[in-house]
C-alpha cells in the first residue's frame, strides 16, 4: 500500500516523500533488497516471494462468456414462425410443425453460438500470444536480459528506451534526455521530461517518446496506475448504474482526460490502450464505448454487405406482405363473394386456421428471402483466415483488416528491416583522407585516430547495443539492440579493437549528458567529463547533416585541420554520393572538446553540437532481403503500387528501390526528399493543398529523408485523393514510435513484430511476426480470398433466395399453398445458410488470386459474371420446379398435390418438388466455387475436406428427411426411380453451369485471369474484365 500511495504522487511531492521515508532512491532500493547496478539476484524463491507480496504483473481477465451465454437473439423471424405454427391445433399432429420449426431454430442458434464462442476463444488466444511476445529488458545479477512482461516483479531494475510502452510503475534511477507521453493517463498531449532530480515517477501504460534510462519497479499488475484504472473499469461494469458510484471518481477523470487527449491530438489521436492487459479486446471495446472516439469507417466489404442485406430484407418484406394480402383477398373473395357463404360463428376457428396458414406462408417467404447466413459467412471466413494467417507470420489484431487488405491498391513501406535484412555491416570508410573500399588494415590507421574512433563508437551508442557470439558454431555473430549501432560496433571488432573495456571504464552512470537519437535530430551525441575536468562530446549521425556541423577533419597523422564548405562539397561528391549510389547508408562520426570553465549551457544544443571534428565517414550496407524483389513483382502484377518511405539519403534509397524492383529504369516515376515534397505540396501560406499532392503521388515511388509527419501527410493525401475514380486503399508498414499516426491513418497498418516498438504495435492492425515484406503479399492473398469466399456464398445464397421466393410467392398465388412448406424452407435455409457458408468460406487461397487487379471501393459486390450465374441458374431451377408443380403428377403418374385440403397427409408430388429443389441447390453449391466464369468447378475441390464432407453430409440428411421425415417435414417416401430422376435434374445443374459459362459477359468473357485465356496476362489495362468498374454492374 505504501508503494501504491507513493506512485500516486508527482514531481516535487514524490521527491519529498522519497526523501522523508527512504532518504533517497538508493535507500528505497535497499528497502526493496535490490541494487541500482546489479538489479535483483534472479533467485526463483526470491522472485516467487515478491510475486506473492506485491502481486504479479498482469491484470486478471474478465471471465469469458460461457457457451450458454452466447446464443444470440438472431432468429426472431423463425420464432415468429414457431408461434404461428403452434396455433394449428390439430390434436395429434398439430404440434409437429411447431416442434420441427423449433428444432431447426435451435440448430441455427447453436451453430451461431458455437461460432461466436470459437471466435471469442480464438481472440483470447491471440491476445495471450500478443502478450507473450511482449518482452522487457531488466538487469538481474548484473546481466541485461529480456523477460516476458508478466514475469516482472517489484524491485526489478528495468532499462527503458525510446519506443517502449512501460509495463509497470517505477522510479527513475538514471536518465538520458528522457521524455514520456503520458496522454493515456493524464490527457496532456505534451511530452513530459523526466529526470532523477525533478520528476522521477514513471507510470505504466505511458510511452517513452525520447531518450533512455533505468527505473526501479515499484508497482506491478493491479497495483500499477493502469491496473487501478482497469480494476475500476471492471468494477464499474458490475455496479448498477442507479447506485451512487463511490469508488468511480478516478475512472471518470480518466474518461474525461482521454476525451481531452483525443481532442488535442485531433486527427492523429493515437489510442493508447496498453497491449498488456489480459483483458484484451474487451477493455478496448469498453473504453471505446466510454470515450466516443470517431470509429474508423466501415471496412469496404462490411459497407457493401450491410447495404445489400438491407436491400434484400426490404424486398423480402414487401414480397411476403404481398403474398399474405393476395392469399387473404383470394380466400375472402372466393369464399364469401364467389361461393356466397356467410360468416358463421361456428366456422370462425376454421377461417382463423386458414388465415394463420396464410400468415405462416408469408413468414416462410420472408425467412427464405432474408440471407441470415451472410454475417455468419463473413465471420467464419474472417475467423478461418485469421487463424491461417498466423502461420503466414501475420498476427491480425483487427478482424476487418484482413479483408481490407484484399482491396489494397497502395503499400507505403519502410526500407530498413522490411525490404532489407536489418543486419548492418560497415563495408567502406573514409578515414584519414583515404577512401577505403574495404575495412582497412589496423596497421594503416594512426593510433590517435583509432583511439578516438573506438571511444566515439563505444561510448556514443546505447549500452544496450552489443555484439554477442553466434548461437551456432560458424554462424553470424548476434546483433542485439539498435542495428546501426551494432554495425558500427562490428566495425570496431573488424579493426581488431574491442569496445567492452571502454564501456567498463566509463559506465553508463558516468555519461555526463546524452542527446538521444530522434527523427528530428537524426543524430546522437554523448558528453563525457575527461580526467582534467574538461568535456568531450562524441556525435554520430546522417552524414549530410553531420558534415554541416563539422569545422575540422582528422588528417592521416591524426591531427585536426580546417574543413571548409568547399571541402565539404568536394567530400559529398567524391565520397558520400558514390557510397549512397551503391545503396550504402552513410554515417559520420565526429567529436569536439569543450572547456570546463565556463561550463557550457547543455540545454542549448545548437551551440554545443557544432564546430565538430570529423573522425570518419562510414558506408553501412544493409542487404535487400532475398525474397523481396519477387514479392514486389507479385504486388505490381496484382495491381498494387509499392512506395518506399525512408529516413535515408535519397541516393541510398534510390539504389535500394532499384534493387527491390520498386523502380525500373525507363519508367515514369519520381523520387523526392522530404523537404522537396513539403515544398511542392504547400501553398504560399505553408498550408498543405490536396490538389498539389494529387500532382505528385501517382508517380511518386521513393520518399527519402522523410519525417514521420511526411509519411502521415502522404498516406492521408493518397487516401483523400479523388484523381482516380476508385478511392485508394492504403497499407502502411512502420516500426518506430513516430510511425504511429501514419499506421492509424492507413486503411491497414502493419507493425514489425521484431523491430517494432510497442507504440507502433499498438497503433497497427496487423503485426508481421517476421518483419518481412513478403508476408504482406500473403496478407493480400488472404484478404482477396475472404472477399471471394463471400462472393461465392452470395452467388449461391441469392440463387436459392430468388428461386425459393418466386416459387413460394407464385405457388401461393396460383394454388393457395406454397409448394415448399415452412419446415422444408427452414431446412433449405439451414443448408444454404449455415453449412454453405462453412463450406464456401473455408476455401484455401491460391496464387491465382494475385493475377487480378483489386476490386476497389466503389465496385458493386455482385459482378456481372455473378449476376449472370445467379439469373442463369435461377431460370433453370424455376423452369424445372414449375414443370414439376403443374405437370409433375402426369410425368410420374402420381396423385396431384395441388389444392389439397387443410390437413391432408403429405403427397409424393410435393415431396419430389422439395427433393429436386434441394438436390439442385447441392450441385449448384459446387458451381458456386468459381465466380470468375472458370469452367473447371472441381478444381482443387479435394484440398478442401470441409467442403466435401458438408456436401456429402447434407445429401445423407436429405435422404433421411425424404424417406423417414413423414408428417413433420411434409414428405412422403420416394421410390428409386423417382430418386434417380431428382438426382438427374440436380446433376443437370453442373451441365447447365457449363452452358452459362459460354455466354459472354460484357467486354470480356474471361474476367481477371481466370485461366489461360486473355485475362491471364493481367498486365493489360485494368488486368482484364473486372479490373475497371465500367464492366461490372452499377
Amino acid at each position: 500500500m505504501e508503494l501504491r500511495e507513493l506512485m500516486e504522487l508527482r514531481g516535487t511531492d514524490a521527491l519529498q516523500k522519497i526523501q522523508d521515508s527512504y532518504g533517497d532512491t538508493e535507500g528505497l532500493c535497499q528497502r526493496l533488497q535490490s541494487s541500482t547496478t546489479e538489479g535483483l539476484s534472479g533467485d526463483p524463491a526470491d522472485l516467487e516471494r515478491r510475486g506473492q507480496t506485491f502481486g504479479q504483473n498482469f491484470i486478471p481477465p474478465k471471465k469469458p462468456k460461457t457457451f450458454m451465454e452466447l446464443p444470440p437473439g438472431k432468429d426472431t423471424e423463425s420464432c415468429g414462425n414457431v408461434s404461428a405454427g403452434e396455433e394449428e391445433e390439430e390434436g395429434d399432429t398439430g404440434w409437429i410443425e411447431g416442434a420441427a420449426i423449433l428444432l431447426s431454430v435451435v440448430c441455427v442458434v447453436l451453430v451461431t453460438a458455437f461460432n461466436d464462442w470459437s471466435k471469442e476463444k480464438q481472440f483470447r488466444g491471440l491476445q495471450s500470444r500478443i502478450e507473450q511476445e511482449q518482452k522487457f529488458t531488466v538487469v538481474r545479477k548484473g546481466n541485461v536480459i529480456q523477460i516476458p512482461v508478466a514475469d516482472m516483479v517489484v524491485g526489478d531494475m528495468a532499462q527503458v528506451k525510446y519506443g517502449d510502452l512501460l509495463p509497470a510503475d517505477g522510479i527513475l534511477v538514471q536518465a538520458n534526455d528522457l521524455k514520456i507521453d503520458e496522454s493515456s493517463l493524464t490527457g496532456e498531449s505534451d511530452h513530459v521530461r523526466k529526470s532523477v532530480d525533478k520528476d522521477p515517477m514513471l507510470l505504466s501504460g505511458t510511452h517513452v517518446m525520447e531518450g533512455s534510462g533505468r527505473m526501479l519497479v515499484t508497482a506491478v499488475g493491479v497495483n500499477s496506475q493502469t491496473g487501478i484504472i482497469f480494476t475500476l473499469l471492471g468494477a464499474g461494469e458490475m455496479e448498477e448504474d442507479g447506485k451512487e458510484k463511490k469508488g468511480k471518481q478516478p475512472d471518470g477523470a480518466v474518461e474525461n482526460n482521454q476525451n481531452k487527449a483525443k481532442k488535442q491530438d485531433g486527427g492523429v489521436a493515437m489510442e493508447m490502450q496498453p497491449l498488456k492487459s489480459a483483458e484484451g479486446g474487451e477493455v478496448e471495446d469498453r473504453e471505446k464505448k466510454k470515450t466516443n472516439i470517431p470509429k474508423k469507417e466501415k471496412s469496404v466489404l462490411q459497407g457493401k454487405l450491410t447495404k445489400l442485406a438491407v436491400q434484400i430484407g426490404k424486398a423480402g418484406l414487401v414480397m411476403s406482405a404481398i403474398t399474405v394480402i393476395i392469399l387473404v383477398l383470394y380466400f375472402v373473395i372466393n369464399t364469401f363473394v364467389v361461393e356466397g357463404h356467410t360468416w358463421l360463428t361456428e366456422c370462425t376457428p376454421v377461417y382463423i386456421q386458414y388465415f394463420v396458414k396464410f400468415f405462416i406462408i408469408g413468414v416462410t417467404v420472408l425467412v427464405v428471402a432474408v440471407p441470415e447466413g451472410l454475417p455468419l459467412a463473413v465471420t467464419i471466413s474472417l475467423a478461418y483466415s485469421v487463424k491461417k494467417m498466423m502461420k503466414d507470420n501475420n498476427l491480425v489484431r483487427h478482424l476487418d483488416a484482413c479483408e481490407t487488405m484484399g482491396n489494397a491498391t497502395a503499400i507505403c513501406s519502410d526500407k530498413t528491416g522490411t525490404l532489407t535484412t536489418n543486419r548492418m555491416t560497415v563495408v567502406q570508410t573514409f578515414l584519414g583522407d583515404v577512401h577505403h573500399r574495404v575495412v582497412p588494415d589496423p596497421g594503416l590507421v594512426n593510433p590517435r585516430t583509432m583511439d578516438l574512433l573506438v571511444n566515439a563508437i563505444a561510448i556514443n551508442s546505447a549500452y544496450t547495443s552489443k555484439i554477442l557470439p553466434p548461437d551456432v558454431e560458424g554462424g553470424l555473430a548476434k546483433q542485439v539492440g539498435n542495428k546501426t549501432e551494432c554495425g558500427l560496433l562490428g566495425f570496431v571488432l573488424d579493426l581488431q579493437q574491442d569496445y567492452a573495456p571502454v564501456r567498463e571504464q566509463i559506465p553508463e552512470e558516468r555519461l555526463y549528458k546524452v542527446y538521444t537519437f530522434n527523427s528530428v535530430r537524426k543524430s546522437m551525441s554523448t558528453v563525457i567529463k575527461l580526467p582534467d575536468g574538461s568535456f568531450r562530446l562524441y556525435s554520430k549521425g546522417a552524414s549530410e547533416i553531420m558534415l554541416k556541423k563539422c569545422s575540422y577533419i582528422l588528417d592521416p597523422n591524426g591531427e585536426a585541420r580546417g574543413f571548409r564548405p568547399r571541402d565539404r562539397d568536394e567530400m559529398v561528391k567524391q565520397v558520400i554520393e558514390p557510397m549512397a549510389c551503391e545503396g550504402l547508408r552513410t554515417i559520420c562520426i565526429a567529436y569536439r572538446d569543450l572547456p570546463s570553465n565556463p561550463e557550457p549551457d547543455w540545454e542549448n544544443e545548437a551551440e554545443i553540437v557544432t564546430e565538430l571534428t570529423c573522425i570518419t565517414v562510414v558506408g553501412i550496407e544493409d542487404p535487400v532481403r532475398p525474397e523481396v524483389p519477387d514479392a514486389i513483382r507479385k504486388c505490381q502484377r496484382a495491381g498494387i503500387t509499392v512506395r518506399m518511405v525512408t529516413g535515408d539519403n535519397i541516393n541510398t534509397a534510390r539504389a535500394i528501390a532499384a534493387k527491390c524492383g520498386i523502380i525500373h529504369p525507363g519508367d515514369d516515376f519520381i523520387c523526392l526528399e522530404g523537404k522537396d515534397f513539403n515544398r511542392r505540396i504547400r501553398n504560399e501560406k505553408g498550408e498543405i493543398e490536396q490538389e498539389r499532392i494529387d500532382k505528385i503521388w501517382p508517380k511518386l515511388r521513393v520518399l527519402a529523408r522523410s519525417s514521420p509527419t511526411d509519411k502521415h501527410t502522404l498516406v492521408k493525401g493518397i487516401i483523400d485523393s479523388t484523381v482516380i475514380e476508385q478511392r485508394q486503399v492504403v497499407a502502411v508498414t512502420g516500426d518506430g514510435t513516430n510511425d504511429g499516426p501514419a499506421l492509424k491513418k492507413a486503411d491497414v497498418g502493419f507493425a514489425m513484430g521484431i523491430a517494432g516498438t510497442d507504440v507502433a504495435k499498438e497503433a497497427s492492425d496487423i503485426i508481421l511476426t517476421d518483419d518481412n515484406f513478403s508476408s504482406i503479399v500473403k496478407a493480400v492473398m488472404w484478404g482477396r480470398n475472404v472477399y471471394d469466399s463471400i462472393s461465392k456464398f452470395l452467388q449461391f445464397q441469392l440463387t436459392v433466395n430468388v428461386v425459393a421466393v418466386i416459387v413460394a410467392f407464385t405457388g401461393a398465388c396460383i394454388t393457395q399453398d406454397s409448394p415448399l412448406k415452412a419446415v422444408q424452407m427452414l431446412w433449405v435455409n439451414l443448408i444454404m445458410d449455415t453449412f454453405a457458408s462453412l463450406a464456401l468460406a473455408t476455401e484455401p487461397p491460391t496464387e491465382a488470386l494475385l493475377l487480378r487487379k483489386p476490386y476497389g471501393r466503389n465496385n458493386p459486390l455482385i459482378s456481372l459474371t455473378m449476376m449472370k450465374n445467379i439469373l442463369g441458374h435461377g431460370v433453370y431451377q424455376l423452369v424445372i420446379i414449375f414443370t414439376l408443380l403443374f405437370i409433375g403428377e402426369r410425368m410420374f403418374n402420381i396423385d396431384s398435390g395441388r389444392n389439397a385440403p387443410l390437413h391432408s397427409p403429405p403427397s409424393e408430388h410435393y415431396t419430389i418438388i422439395f427433393n429436386t429443389f434441394v438436390l439442385m441447390q447441392l450441385f449448384n453449391e459446387i458451381n458456386a466455387r468459381k465466380i470468375h466464369g472458370e469452367r473447371n468447378v472441381f478444381d482443387g475441390i479435394f484440398s478442401n475436406p470441409i467442403f466435401c464432407s458438408i456436401v456429402l453430409g447434407t445429401f445423407a440428411v436429405q435422404i433421411v428427411i425424404v424417406q423417414w421425415g413423414g408428417k413433420p417435414f411434409s414428405c412422403a417416401p420416394l421410390n428409386v426411380e423417382q430418386w434417380l430422376w431428382c438426382l438427374f435434374v440436380g446433376v443437370g445443374e453442373l451441365l447447365w453451369g457449363q452452358v452459362i459459362a459460354t455466354v459472354p459477359t460484357g467486354a470480356s468473357a474471361m474476367p481477371e485471369g481466370g485461366g489461360p485465356g486473355p485475362g491471364a496476362r493481367g498486365g493489360g489495362r485494368g488486368g482484364a474484365g473486372r479490373g475497371r468498374g465500367g464492366d461490372r454492374l452499377r
